[in-house]
């Protein structure tokens, strides 16, 4: 039996940031991407999750397919990426993720989910695993929602 093609897909990339060395500068500068992004993702119904590790970002995009496109070459030609690379892209049957733009940096409260995804020596050699940059993204989300007292999603 012949599977039904779905449009809705999710694409995982890294890139390295263009972004101030300043702490609050920096802070600034995402605070910034983030506002714009979760306006742009909202229209576009797109849900995402961003994760800065120092000068990486890594993120898992969801959506329609023509949405996820658009959004992958508008963040493809923003100045503050560079070295930007597609790490997965294909057909998902549900959306992970449940809001439009949700940010997580690496710090010492989640540093064990961060060293047991042991992104850091791919992102450094350029050969990060969509399955280790989708489980981390999945794992910070769910530590976040618990600590709202939400234990499981309804998507």
């Amino acid at each position: 039996m012949k599977s039904k093609r779905t449009s809705l897909v999710h694409l995982i990339y890294f890139s390295r940031l263009n972004l101030s060395a300043d702490p609050a500068a920096r802070a600034k500068q995402i605070g910034e991407i983030t506002r714009q992004a979760q306006k742009k993702n909202e229209f576009a119904v797109i849900t995402s999750f961003l994760i800065l590790d120092g000068p990486f970002a890594l993120q898992v995009i969801e959506g329609e397919r023509q949405s996820v496109h658009e959004t992958f070459q508008r963040i493809a030609s923003d100045s503050r990426h560079r070295e930007v690379q597609i790490v997965e892209w294909r057909e998902i049957l549900k959306r992970d993720f449940v809001t439009s733009f949700t940010t997580v940096t690496r710090a010492a409260a989640n540093e064990a989910h961060f060293a047991k995804a042991g992104l850091l020596p791919m992102l450094q050699r350029g050969t990060p695993k969509g399955g280790a940059i989708h489980g981390l993204a999945v794992t910070l989300q769910a530590e976040s929602m618990a600590k709202q007292g939400i234990d499981h999603l309804f998507v």
